[in-house]
């Protein structure tokens, strides 16, 4: 679930076609009008992106502008760098946000990610970009209190930034290439980073292969925030309880697998830890036990789990398919354990596409593909 650049790609890099110069309105609420008319944008005001904008956005790049970072469906746009600096601009963002928004439209457009699905789908499914190490505290990607907002800048411009993408490079607009049925508000933007601070085992992308000192930005086909609420329990393994009957949703697309995501409140998580679990007895846990008993579920369930029981050679019989326990995670590992938020015994879990897509995580690095250090690190 890692992804880095290979040294040298960016030299061998694929050019699109550079962004035309429009006339818009000065009136703000007449360039909401006139982006409605052209299919642009989200519904919102934008920032107006003039030369001087873009070409601020792209001092934070050391790539070409208009090196082609992938095709993104369902328009088959291309999305250069160029085209995210114009759609960065107009959601909002400081300059210093940018390698943000170019990292995580680089996992989006990462196979395993399976943007082409994603975007199209009639599921409300958003995209959740999480911010870890030196980089997000930089850019003050805020990760405690109410950190999926309102009113944090960066989390907002960000979340927006990549939506406008999908939006205007992808043609993911509602009804015509989104099919989701009911959408979900997280689409206009749904960015945070990690509590690190308050996390009692080692950061997110430690487990993703990359070391804690590296910045990165991780992102999930996922729906918005379900809230778990448990203020009663006083032990790690009462808390866990009520986390897995919450998961345990039988109308999820994780019915039967994929990659949902747990974010523990500080609280909840420091009371899990010290009781001496450790992410893996986490994620074993719920594994184990955040299941749906198909005989709790409507008759369609038990179609599937009658060949599922015979090819293991077990007896079928109407007791054992309604006794049968469907997984939500592709395996223990696939349960995935972030920290964020601030006091209060609540946390959060994301159930995601299922198994037709997965979340990625990449280094926020020069074009080279080195880690950052600080975004300062780009400014030529």
């Amino acid at each position: 679930m890692t992804e880095s650049r290979t040294s040298g790609a960016a030299a061998e890099a694929r050019k699109g076609r550079p962004g035309a110069l429009v006339d818009a309105p000065a009136d703000p609420l007449e360039m909401v009008q006139s982006f409605a008319e052209r299919g642009w944008g989200d519904g919102l005001p934008v920032v107006p992106a003039t030369e001087e904008r873009v070409t601020a956005t792209l001092a934070y790049s050391d790539r070409d502008p208009l090196e082609v970072l992938g095709v993104m469906s369902p328009r088959q746009g291309e999305a250069t760098l160029h085209a995210l600096a114009v759609n960065a601009v107009m959601a909002g963002c400081e300059p210093r946000y940018f390698p943000v928004v170019v990292a995580a439209i680089e996992a989006i457009l990462d196979q395993r990610f399976n943007i082409a699905s994603l975007n199209a789908t009639t599921h409300p499914v958003a995209m959740l970009v999480l911010v870890n190490g030196a980089i997000g505290r930089e850019l003050r990607v805020h990760g405690g209190s109410g950190c999926f907002g309102p009113t944090f800048p960066a989390n907002a411009a960000i979340g927006r930034a990549v939506r406008l993408v999908l939006l205007n490079v992808g043609g993911a607009s509602p009804g015509v290439g989104d099919r989701a049925t009911q959408g979900t508000p997280a689409k206009f933007a749904f960015c945070a980073a990690e509590n690190e601070e308050a996390n009692p085992w080692s950061p997110y992308q430690t487990t993703q292969g990359f070391d804690a000192n590296t910045s990165t930005v991780t992102v999930w086909g996922a729906e918005g925030p379900h809230n778990i609420n448990d203020h009663d329990s006083n032990t790690g393994l009462d808390i866990l309880r009520t986390i897995a009957g919450a998961m345990g949703q039988s109308g999820s697309n994780n019915r039967g697998g994929g990659d949902p995501l747990l974010m523990l409140g500080p609280e909840h998580a420091a009371t899990i830890a010290a009781d001496g679990l450790s992410r893996e007895d986490v994620q074993s846990y719920l594994f184990e036990h955040a299941r749906i008993r198909v005989g709790e579920m409507a008759p369609w369930a038990s179609r599937g789990v009658r060949g599922r029981l015979a090819a293991a050679g077990q007896e079928v019989t109407d007791e054992a398919v309604a006794a049968y326990r469907l997984q939500i995670a592709s395996s223990a590992q696939a349960i995935h354990i972030v920290v964020a938020g601030g006091p209060g015994k609540h946390s959060s879990w994301m159930p995601t596409f299922g198994g037709a897509t997965e979340p990625v995580t990449v280094a926020i690095a020069d074009r080279d593909g080195q880690p950052l250090r600080s975004v300062r690190d780009l400014v030529r």
